[in-house]
C-alpha cells in the first residue's frame, strides 16, 4: 500500500506540472512528463506528443492562449500502469464575431501512464467535455451567434468549438463527453490498460 501511496503521489505531480508548465510556455520541462510513444487529443488537436509539443508551441508564440485549471483526481495504478481522472476546465479567449469573449469548458482528463525509465510518463490524453459557456469580456457586449453552427458540435464543448473554428482551427466532433458511447469506449480502455492491452487505444 505505500508503495502505491507513493505512485499516486507522483502521478498527481505529473497531472500538476502538464498544466503548469504547458501554460507557462516550459516547454523543456512539457516534454518531461511525455512518455516516448505519448499522444494527445483535444478539440483542436490530434497526434503525438512531440506534435502536441510543437503545435502548442506555435500557438502560445503566436498569441493563442489556452488555459487549465485543476480540480480532484482520482488515480488506478495496477504494477507499472496506471489510468487517473482529474477535473479540470479549459479557458480560452478569443474574438468571436469581432467581440472578445472567453470560454470556460468544465470536464476532465482521463490520463494513461506508464513507467518508462524507472518514472511515471504520461501514454494518452483525452479530455472528456462535461459543459461549457462562453461570455462577452466586456459585461456590456454582446455576440450573436450561429445556432446552427454551435449545435453542430456536442453539449459539452460546442462553444469552445465554435470559437476554435473561428480562429482556424479544424475542431474534431464527437469527442467524450458526460455520457454516450465515445465516453465508454474511453473507460473500456482504460480498464483494458490496467490489465495489460498492447496499446492505450488508438486514434480516432
Amino acid at each position: 500500500m505505500r508503495a502505491q501511496y507513493l505512485d499516486t503521489l507522483e502521478i498527481r505531480d505529473l497531472i500538476e506540472n502538464w498544466v503548469i508548465w504547458r501554460d507557462a510556455g516550459d516547454w523543456e520541462r512539457f516534454a518531461t512528463v511525455w512518455h516516448s510513444k505519448g499522444f494527445m487529443t483535444a478539440t483542436w488537436f490530434e497526434g503525438s506528443a512531440s506534435e502536441f509539443i510543437a503545435a502548442s508551441r506555435r500557438g502560445f508564440e503566436s498569441g493563442a492562449r489556452i488555459l487549465h485549471f485543476l480540480g480532484g483526481t482520482s488515480v488506478e495504478v495496477d504494477d507499472q500502469r496506471a489510468v487517473a481522472q482529474t477535473k479540470m476546465t479549459i479557458s480560452q479567449r478569443s474574438y468571436v464575431h469581432q467581440v472578445a469573449v472567453d470560454v470556460v469548458c468544465t470536464g476532465r482528463f482521463f490520463d494513461f501512464f506508464a513507467i518508462e525509465d524507472e518514472r511515471w510518463r504520461l501514454v494518452r490524453r483525452q479530455p472528456i467535455y462535461e459543459m461549457d459557456r462562453m461570455d462577452p469580456v466586456e459585461p456590456d457586449a454582446k455576440v450573436a451567434l450561429d445556432i446552427g453552427q454551435l449545435k453542430r458540435f456536442p453539449e459539452g464543448y460546442r462553444h469552445l468549438a465554435y470559437l476554435q473554428e473561428g480562429a482556424g482551427f479544424t475542431v474534431k466532433n464527437g469527442l467524450p463527453g458526460l455520457t454516450g458511447g465515445s465516453v465508454n469506449r474511453l473507460y473500456a480502455q482504460g480498464a483494458a490498460w490496467l490489465a495489460g492491452a498492447d496499446s492505450a487505444g488508438a486514434l480516432e
